[in-house]
């Protein structure tokens, strides 16, 4: 499929969501690796939040404090999860096996 062409002022709006969205999702995880916000609280609002529910688990396991990229990705294999698993498309058992994982 080719990508449609876009007009100036399309693409300009088109920057300024992207931009905003980025700076959402850098919140989100500046708020996980603070501590401030659970990875429960993260799967809890992908219910009703578009912008959490389009965000990778691997970038939210990432910011957990203490978990580097080997550890997250041997966690994501073990618990069944895909490395391009957005956090909108977990099953209830996998975010169920990965808040079980966090709880050790």
């Amino acid at each position: 499929m080719a990508v449609p062409t876009l007009t100036p002022e399309q693409r300009a709006v088109a920057m300024v969501k992207a931009t905003e969205a980025r700076k959402a999702r850098s919140e989100l995880l500046a708020g996980v690796r603070a501590g401030t916000v659970t990875v429960a609280e993260v799967f809890a609002r992908a219910e009703e939040e578009t912008l959490v529910k389009k965000t990778r688990v691997v970038q939210v396991l990432r910011a957990m404090p203490g978990y580097g990229p080997a550890q997250v990705a041997a966690l994501m294999a073990i618990c069944g999860v895909e490395v391009k698993c957005r956090v909108g498309g977990l099953e209830q058992a996998q975010r169920e096996r990965l808040l079980t994982a966090f709880a050790r």
